[in-house]
């Protein structure tokens, strides 16, 4: 009877792979191969672990040694490749690789029953794939957009490309006139699949209906976290048996089984969704660059205000830049970035609801020769806070470091951080005060001053709160490209990747915030975030007598750096300064970093924690920093605690995180901590 000892990595945080014995039912049953999914026990449950290796012996004494239930035969193994990046993504970010790779399938493919998978196979062997890679017409590229698409289709092996395009300049034709070169090149012996990644789900359906249209023939599949369980096995079945031929998704797509890759591409590079902030805490981007690299294959890294990490590659020669100065559409230029001075003395702006005259004349010019406008201000709800102005009463939350932020319409008050709600006070709860005020404004306050003073405008709010239903962010965009929408009100939700053809007018509520923020990103996110926001302006030639595309921003600091670099279209003059100040300061990318976190039910266990997670090792060359509360302490009843560790050396910081995070797992403590490579949020 054949039998083998199989080497399984199960979604469990023990950082080491399981034995299990595998004994064939018949002679028939073949015999197991690496990549394979098999059902196995595990404590008192079943779980579906991966093979990664098959072995005859095993150290673990034969009494304790179970046997595996089942191997999922039916379906093809995980590569070699694939499993090569979950172990790298393993090693990389400090996790046991069951806890990278697991996580990475659809939920119905780790489940212990197999209907759902038989239901899917079965369904794809009904649809054979196509793979007519003939492209619809396609639009004539300017000449610097043809070089950059014959540059992106023409590289041979690892060739990591940075897309510097002004916002409209054309990226998406590009992408997909090189990716149609690709495609032409490939045939039933080589055939040749497409990766696109956009940092959202709602940037998706546009972008998949521009791929559909443009390669009819071509099987595409789409993966995110929005598809239903069933959607999505299917989509990740037609990517892993090789049938989809391109294959759009956001930051999970990135740990796709993809077994014909030869070109990824990354959307908006900069934006700080690739980065995930629960449970294995990647940056797809950054896997995505590894990946390319494992496989010899080129990568795109498209953007208008990169990254600043891709920036100091591209000019330092690491990455190839390719540039796209103007907007694709002929006689389409940039918008003109005003400011409006909201603490001039005299004479100063008047101001209705935090609306300026000026920007409400503005708005008032584009409904006059029906054009739209946008208004962006990237905070929901009513307003952050209400308050008793008699004995200085705040609605705090009472889970967490936070306010209770007003939503009117729902009459309730909404924590964003914990999602604990309670109807709104009649009166005061200190002092008995019937007159409550909402202090500050959110998207619905603005909403409701529009309709007050454009009673007859047709204004539509995009934001988490009037998108919450599947589909309705989508049917809400589409509304804006049929024009039946005047004003719209939006959040980041509206900032990038959409082609509003009729919109000339984006105006820009509260934005000084982050100018004085903590964290040393602000400044470069703030700048990227309204650099996108006010590329949605005249995205089309300016049309007789109509209105010149215009962004303006309300400020109180109108001298301010940041917003002369936004006026003047400067991100290369803009991004060489915040490089000069991060090397002067010791910021990435010239400084890597680590940060642990630690929670508990009180504070000084957390800093406890982290004061004993200094002392456990030795770290000659590495800096840490004092351990202290996180700006947000406190989340849903949860005190939060950081340490921060830097060196100037990537290895040299992953070998003693190695070493590290063994001695903080043998630490017997009862706070929940993880460590985060190379952290966005500080």
């Amino acid at each position: 009877m054949k039998h083998c000892i199989l080497k399984v990595a199960l979604d469990t945080p023990l950082d080491f792979c399981f034995d299990y014995a595998w004994v064939a039912a018949d002679d028939d049953e073949p015999v197991p191969q690496v990549g394979q999914l098999a059902l196995l026990p595990f404590g008192r449950r079943e779980a579906v672990g991966l093979i990664v290796g098959i072995e005859q012996t095993t150290d673990v004494p034969l009494d304790k040694l179970k046997q595996a239930i089942a191997v999922r035969a039916q379906l093809s193994p995980l590569s070699a490749e694939w499993i090569a990046l979950c172990e790298f993504a393993a090693d990389y970010y400090q996790r046991p690789l069951g806890e990278v790779a697991l996580p990475g399938l659809p939920k119905n493919l780790r489940a212990e029953k197999t209907t759902s998978l038989d239901r899917a196979l079965k369904k794809l062997a009904k649809q054979p794939p196509t793979h007519d890679a003939t492209p619809a017409a396609m639009p004539q590229l300017n000449p610097a957009q043809q070089q950059a698409a014959d540059a992106i289709a023409g590289a041979a092996g690892f060739a990591p490309t940075l897309l510097y395009g002004v916002t409209g300049s054309g990226k998406t034709e590009v992408y997909l006139q090189a990716a149609a070169q690709i495609l032409a090149r490939s045939d039933g012996n080589d055939p040749a699949q497409i990766l696109i990644l956009v940092p959202e789900i709602n940037l998706t359906p546009q972008l998949e209906s521009n791929v559909r249209a443009r390669f009819p023939g071509v099987t595409v599949a789409t993966l995110h976290s929005g598809l239903a369980e069933g959607e999505r096995m299917t989509h990740w079945l037609s990517a892993h048996l090789g049938h989809a031929r391109i294959v759009l998704g956001t930051r999970l797509a990135i740990l796709a089984s993809l077994p014909h890759l030869k070109l990824i591409v990354i959307d908006e590079e900069h934006d700080p969704s690739y980065k995930q902030q629960e449970g294995l805490r990647y940056s797809a981007r950054d896997l995505a660059v590894w990946r390319a690299h494992q496989l010899s294959i080129p990568i795109v890294l498209g953007s208008a205000t990169p990254s600043l990490e891709t920036w100091h590659h591209a000019q330092s020669g690491r990455y190839r830049k390719l540039e796209l100065r103007e907007r694709a559409v002929k006689d389409a230029v940039l918008p003109k970035v005003g400011l409006i001075d909201l603490e001039r003395k005299a004479p100063r702006e008047q101001v209705t609801e935090g609306l300026s005259a000026t920007l409400l004349a503005a708005v008032k010019q584009r409904l006059e020769r029906g054009e739209q406008s946008l208004l962006f201000l990237n905070r929901r709800g009513y307003a952050p806070v209400i308050s008793c102005d008699s004995c200085g009463w705040i609605s705090n939350c009472t889970r967490c470091s936070a306010y209770l932020v007003l939503h009117k319409l729902d009459r309730i008050l909404r924590c964003h951080h914990c999602g604990y709600e309670q109807r709104i006070p009649r009166s005061c709860p200190d002092c008995g005060n019937v007159d409550l005020q909402p202090l500050g404004r959110g998207t619905q306050r603005v909403e409701e001053t529009l309709q007050a003073v454009f009673p007859a405008a047709r204004i539509l709010r995009i934001d988490a709160d009037s998108t919450r239903l599947k589909g309705s962010a989508q049917q809400a965009f589409d509304a804006v490209h049929r024009g039946e929408v005047d004003i719209l009100i939006g959040t980041q939700m509206v900032a990038k990747g959409h082609d509003f053809q009729n919109l000339t007018l984006v105006g820009v509520l509260n934005p000084d915030t982050a100018l004085f923020s903590h964290d040393y990103r602000a400044g470069e996110r703030l700048f990227a975030q309204l650099m996108q926001v006010a590329g949605r302006a005249g995205r089309v030639a300016q049309k007789e007598g109509g209105s010149r595309s215009e962004v303006l921003i309300q400020t109180g600091y109108p001298q301010h750096p940041l917003y002369d670099a936004l006026r003047q279209h400067d991100y290369d003059t803009f991004a060489a300064g915040l490089l000069e100040e991060r090397q002067q300061a010791g910021f990435p990318p010239f400084m890597y970093q680590a940060l642990l976190r630690a929670e508990a039910k009180e504070l000084q266990f957390a800093l406890d924690f982290l004061h004993q997670a200094i002392a456990c090792v030795e770290h000659p060359g590495i800096t840490m920093n004092d351990p202290i509360p996180m700006t947000m302490t406190r989340v849903a009843n949860v005190d939060r605690a950081q340490l921060l560790v830097e060196c100037a050396s990537r290895p040299a910081l992953q070998a003693f995180l190695k070493i590290w995070i063994a001695a903080l797992r043998d630490m017997k403590t009862r706070v929940r901590w993880s460590l985060e490579v190379d952290p966005v949020d500080i």
